[in-house]
């Protein structure tokens, strides 16, 4: 059986996992990184495309910054939709701060390269994962290319997601969860097709919700708010498309049509752990948080916990502890944060299901809230700052 020895072990190769895992190495900080899925299926799952300036910022501190630099759209505002009529919301007049429209495949192939480039140690298509002894001797093992694998860590990383092995090691009574389920979901595509706008396009129509965004200047993004229960079957091309004509029509704009070449149905629900830390173990990423995804907060609260993390862990080499025993609390304060924001946003802008007095009521109230919002300053501002992302503590 090969035995290994690191400072650091990180359980997942998503963008969390070899993020915190290319911070160490520049850092010279030793780590093991062991992902469950192959290569190939790390590189094409597609997610999230908006980065907080600060996310850019991290990249280019890290010498990870060419293909965003080179390929990310900066985007001064979004904009609003409700009534028929779309409201922009102009953030770098409000705050002089930006996002960044760079798809999360886009950000893991370029870590991806690194640290091919590098040659650290990444174990893709493992099996048989399971953590071990995190309030003593920390160790990882798994099984890869037929052969048991053990490593001896001082530290191991959950960077494996929500169905991760890491938090389910961690004991129920140590350990309490924060969940909210959303009665909609996003049936979102991809499109072969020239954006047909801008910026981000968030809609509130009688119908629900519907977003217009991109991944590239000739790859557009789109969503509609359904039922969670629906089967994407039911939803041909065509339907599709006219109900994104309907949702996000205003007079004198035109929606361009493009094959589709992706779609998929995504449930929301707001999940929130009570400690990202148990013993040895650090949780990053979606193994301690899930936002819905209509504040754009999935994958910039990942990089958060992990410029965190990997700034306490240099510090905790160094010989100091501080900033590692106040990772949790410091993580999860600024998580509580994107949770508000992401919740606000997602009241906000999607109808809730029903057709008596109650959902009649809410959809006015909706409609009132962004009338505020877009005609006050000071809310486009709370609104600009909150989007492109809160400055670490």
């Amino acid at each position: 059986m090969p035995h290994l020895t690191t400072r650091v072990a990180i359980v997942g190769a998503g963008p969390a996992g070899l993020l915190l895992g290319w911070s160490l190495h520049r850092a010279g900080i030793d780590f093991v990184i062991v992902e469950n899925r192959d290569r190939e299926y790390v590189l094409g799952r597609i997610r999230a495309g908006v980065l907080e300036q600060g996310s850019v910022e991290t990249l280019q501190r890290l010498g990870l910054g060419a293909g965003v630099e080179a390929e990310g759209m900066v985007h001064d505002g979004i904009h609003l939709q409700f009534a028929g009529e779309r409201h922009r919301v102009d953030f770098s007049e409000l705050i002089d701060r930006t996002v960044t429209v760079y798809g999360q495949q886009s950000v893991v192939r370029d870590l991806v390269a690194a640290h091919d480039g590098a040659g650290t140690p990444v174990f893709y298509d493992a099996s048989d994962v399971a953590v071990h002894d995190l309030t003593g001797s920390p160790s990882l093992s798994f099984t890869h290319g037929r052969r048991a694998h053990r490593v001896d860590a001082d530290i191991i990383v959950g960077a494996d997601g929500f169905h991760g092995v890491c938090r389910q090691a961690v004991p129920k009574d140590a350990l309490q969860t924060y969940v909210r389920e959303y009665p909609f979901a996003w049936l979102g595509i991809l499109a072969d097709v020239e954006p047909s706008t801008d910026e981000l396009i968030y809609a509130l129509h009688d119908d629900g919700f519907a977003m217009h965004s991109m991944r590239s200047p000739s790859v557009s993004r789109l969503y509609v708010q359904v039922d969670p229960a629906e089967d994407v079957a039911n939803w041909s091309d065509e339907r599709i498309w006219d109900a994104l004509h309907t949702r996000l029509a205003v007079p004198g704009w035109t929606l361009q049509e493009g094959p589709i070449t992706e779609k998929s149905i995504l449930p929301m629900r707001s999940f929130v752990v009570s400690t990202m830390n148990f013993g040895r173990l650090f949780l990053v990423g979606d193994a301690g948080h899930i936002v819905p995804p209509t504040g754009a907060k999935g994958l910039n609260s990942a990089m958060s916990d992990v410029a965190q993390l990997s700034v306490a862990l240099v510090r905790h080499y160094a010989g100091d502890d501080t900033l590692l025993d106040a990772y949790s609390d410091t993580a999860l304060a600024r998580q509580w944060k994107v949770q508000q924001f992401s919740q606000w946003m997602t009241d906000m802008l999607h109808r809730r299901p029903g057709t008596d007095d109650t959902a009649a009521f809410d959809y006015r109230s909706q409609l009132g809230r962004l009338d505020y919002v877009t005609h006050s300053e000071e809310a486009m501002r709370s609104l600009a700052e909150q989007y492109t992302g809160l400055r670490l503590a």
